[in-house]
């Protein structure tokens, strides 16, 4: 199983950027994915995730209305678009496979992980 993170950038408060996750070796469709995200000297917390359809999206209170989290089954990727960004969403920013049925937000839930991006917001 492969996880690959791109798109991270730097970009100026307000801005936007798109996230991808290409994945490989798994049966794609069959899982639910996560995003989650670590700041320098912080702990990995969970930015959002969705179903395996895709019908349903859960989001991390601070990025609701501005992050939006999509799949493409056909592709193998799940996205992260991200408006109107600040600087405290700078970190690293992290895909991942859900594993286990339970909470969305739960890291030990989710087995595979990619190598993360890195997004910069300027102030």
């Amino acid at each position: 199983v492969q996880l690959q993170a791109s798109g991270g950038g730097v970009v100026q408060a307000g801005g936007s950027l798109r996230l991808s996750c290409a994945a490989s070796g798994l049966a794609f469709s069959t899982y639910a994915m996560g995003w989650f995200r670590q700041a320098p000297g912080k702990e990995r917390e969970f930015v959002a995730a969705i179903s395996r359809s895709g019908v349903n999206t859960y989001y991390f209170d601070s990025v609701k209305g501005r992050f939006t989290i999509s799949r493409d089954n056909a592709k193998n990727t799940v996205y992260l678009q991200m408006n109107s960004l600040k600087p405290e969403d700078t970190a690293v920013y992290f895909c991942a496979r859900k594993s286990e049925v339970g909470t969305m937000s739960n890291a030990g839930q989710y087995d595979y992980w990619g190598q993360g991006t890195l997004v910069t917001v300027s102030s």
